[in-house]
């Protein structure tokens, strides 16, 4: 093989490698300000949510005495080709002692907990966008580890899963709850 062959070669593999490099990089979306990932933090998952927004019709310091009230998420997140790749719930955060949003990987089951840092409307008819931080990784049982470096995890393209109207929660209705559809993008940091 003459070293111009060689060159040539050399060259493919290095356009390819940069090409394959370029394909996996996830560019950060356009967020309004003070949603932005502090730092060096990139974006290493991105998943679409399809699921729910839940609430709870209770008693509440509102004029009528009664209002909904959020009891937290439910969906599953989709990759790019359409896979399950995680699950989003509100559970409990055992070295915090509290109730936080969580996600779940579906095949290694790590899990991280998060609470909201900053939240912006960016559509009327939708739940707000968020940055939040993320406040304990766990592996999963047999060592999973695809969510345990997360940092930040922002929600963008929110679709739907605003609260009820509080006129509908009443005497009545107390103690009902409304799972109200919602979408949203989630990129996870590290």
């Amino acid at each position: 093989m003459s070293w111009k062959t060689l060159v040539c070669v050399l060259v493919a593999i290095v356009r390819a490698s940069i090409a394959l490099l370029a394909a996996d990089r996830i560019d950060p979306p356009a967020v309004p300000a003070g949603l932005e990932v502090p730092g060096a933090f990139q974006p290493f998952m991105k998943a679409h949510a399809i699921g729910t927004q839940n609430y709870i019709c209770a008693p509440a310091p509102a004029s009528s005495g009664f209002d909904w009230l959020f009891i937290g998420p439910q969906a599953t997140l989709f990759d790019d080709e359409f896979s399950q790749g995680l699950t989003h719930f509100q559970s409990k955060n055992s070295v915090q002692d509290a109730i936080q949003a969580t996600w779940q990987h579906s095949r290694d089951s790590s899990v991280v907990w998060a609470v909201k840092h900053s939240g912006a409307t960016v559509a009327p008819n939708a739940i707000e966008w968020l940055l939040l931080d993320v406040t304990r990784a766990e592996p999963g049982p047999a060592g999973g580890d695809k969510l345990a470096r997360t940092a930040y995890i922002q929600r963008v393209n929110t679709v739907g899963g605003l609260k009820p109207p509080s006129a509908d929660c009443g005497p009545s209705t107390l103690n009902t709850r409304r799972l109200v559809s919602y979408e949203a993008d989630y990129y996870f940091y590290r």
